[in-house]
């Protein structure tokens, strides 16, 4: 009985298997997605810079995007470097309380994520469809609000996951079939019914997922009826093209999160490698794209940017 008690305890430490099946293509799967995060940090560092030193870019568009920029920062961040280490130093070990920290980090800010696309489609709708109140609905004192509200939802919502974690008995394998420390993939080895747990996780990630998506969708089809209204074709197309790398970075979001989500609920027949390969994609992915698509193609911060480069470079 005594040993019974004791297996039951929570581990140590966890071992993080990677990708199963690719073990042996881990150092070179590490290759892409370092690139991808140094350009995400990098990216995203230049952004909040930019922004932060020129003050014409104190409008409610880019505020948005730094508070973007700051999620994808953390969210890379609390999975990228460790990793890494998994990828080529084969570093399995992560210790109880840093696999629970870590789960926090990405499903939290995973959700603000979602909220911050959302309230940059509002920020658009506004701009567009009411170019002449902007200023006036979306005001320094309400965008705080707005972010504030993101923050809090994100933090709220997923807090509950590493206390439901915590204090579950582990008997079963200490391995973690995944490249980070992934709610479903800890959860499946409590050795007692966890049904109710994961019921709360897959429906609070549905409830926010499928409200920030449908609002973000109906925030474009409103911007796409005032952008064909318009009299200018040159306008149009500008417009058009702003909206449609917004929407692509946002699919690319929203579609990786769909598979991962109905993977879990439905795809037992998915193999595994498929599904951590897109779960990776979904964490690194809007990272990387996003200071691409809204910093490099917002004229303002590439005209800073070159500006600054012209001064430094001889």
């Amino acid at each position: 009985m005594e040993v019974t008690n004791q297996s039951q305890t929570s581990p140590d430490t966890f071992l993080l298997m990677g990708i199963p099946g690719l073990e042996h293509l881990h150092g070179w799967i590490g290759i892409p997605f370092c690139s991808m995060y140094v350009v995400a940090v990098v990216g995203n560092v230049t952004i909040l810079a930019v922004v932060r030193a020129e003050r014409s870019l104190h409008e409610p568009m880019f505020l948005f995007l730094c508070m973007l920029s700051v999620t994808d920062l953390v969210l890379s961040t609390s999975t990228l470097p460790r990793m890494l280490c998994l990828f080529w130093f084969d570093a399995q070990d992560i210790l109880f309380d840093a696999c629970l920290t870590q789960m926090f980090f990405i499903h939290s800010f995973t959700a603000m994520e979602s909220g911050f696309f959302l309230a940059m489609a509002i920020d658009r709708y506004v701009a567009i469809c009411h170019p002449l109140r902007h200023t006036t609905i979306l005001t320094n004192a309400r965008i705080a609000k707005m972010g504030a509200s993101v923050v809090f939802r994100g933090v709220a919502f997923f807090s509950p996951h590493p206390v439901l974690l915590k204090q579950l008995p582990y008997c079963r394998t200490r391995v973690i079939a995944h490249t980070y420390c992934e709610f479903m993939a800890v959860v499946k080895l409590a050795c007692v019914d966890t049904g109710a747990t994961k019921q709360y996780s897959l429906s609070v990630a549905s409830v926010i997922g499928s409200c920030d998506g449908f609002l973000i969708a109906v925030s474009y089809v409103l911007i796409l009826r005032v952008v064909f209204r318009l009299p200018s074709r040159e306008a149009s197309l500008k417009a058009l093209g702003t909206c449609g790398s917004h929407v692509c970075v946002i699919l690319v979001f929203y579609s990786t999160a769909v598979f991962t989500f109905l993977t879990h609920r439905f795809g037992h027949n998915v193999a595994p490698r498929i599904h951590i390969f897109i779960a990776n994609m979904y964490l690194l992915v809007p990272p990387f794209l996003n200071p691409i698509v809204y910093g490099i193609r917002t004229k303002k911060i590439r005209e800073y940017v070159l500006s600054f480069l012209k001064v430094k470079v001889p």
